[in-house]
């Protein structure tokens, strides 16, 4: 029994070796990367950023601003955001500008309207696929903002055609952006 114990020692020292050198090569890793990359990455990973909000920074040196409009059923996105941007190596100030959509039953409904509409149709769908939708819809006080990516200028296109159909909405701009 003893020499069991004694063989499995170097054993163990060799897994616990491998385990500090995978955690260190991946720490080194993280930080090598670019400060911006490391930003959306965080971003990406906060747990209510959804559809309905859209989030932007910019990097300037080690300050790292940021933008954009959360709705306010996740109003905890705005701080939480600040809060993982603040703990990335090498940033050393956050500006947070991002605004905080005025609570509203009316632009709720524009909301989940949007969403329906734009969704459904042909080929858009595919833009609700994975943990961050890749058209946000931004709706303040009736006023309509679409953000983010599509891989056409047909899909940005059919998406502003779509949201301009839905009742009570005052106005739609759309600043998709075409391309990866």
């Amino acid at each position: 029994m003893k020499t069991r114990a004694l063989a499995a020692i170097p054993v163990l020292a060799l897994v616990l070796a491998g385990l500090v050198t995978s955690t260190s090569a991946r720490t080194v890793g993280e930080t090598n990367r670019p400060v911006a990359e490391q930003v959306r990455h965080q971003l990406a990973l906060l747990p209510w950023y959804g559809v309905f909000d859209d989030l932007q920074y910019q990097v300037n040196g080690t300050q790292v601003i940021l933008s954009g409009n959360v709705s306010p059923l996740h109003d905890q996105t705005k701080y939480d955001a600040e809060k993982v941007v603040k703990r990335i190596p090498g940033v050393t100030q956050v500006v947070n500008d991002i605004h905080v959509l005025p609570l509203s039953r009316f632009d709720d409904q524009i909301r989940r309207a949007e969403f329906r509409t734009i969704f459904s149709r042909p080929g858009l769908g595919r833009y609700t696929l994975g943990t961050i939708p890749q058209i946000h819809i931004v709706v303040n006080n009736g006023h309509v903002t679409l953000e983010g990516r599509v891989m056409n200028e047909m899909d940005r296109t059919v998406a502003g055609i779509a949201a301009n159909t839905v009742s009570g909405v005052f106005s739609v701009t759309n600043n998709l952006r075409v391309g990866g």
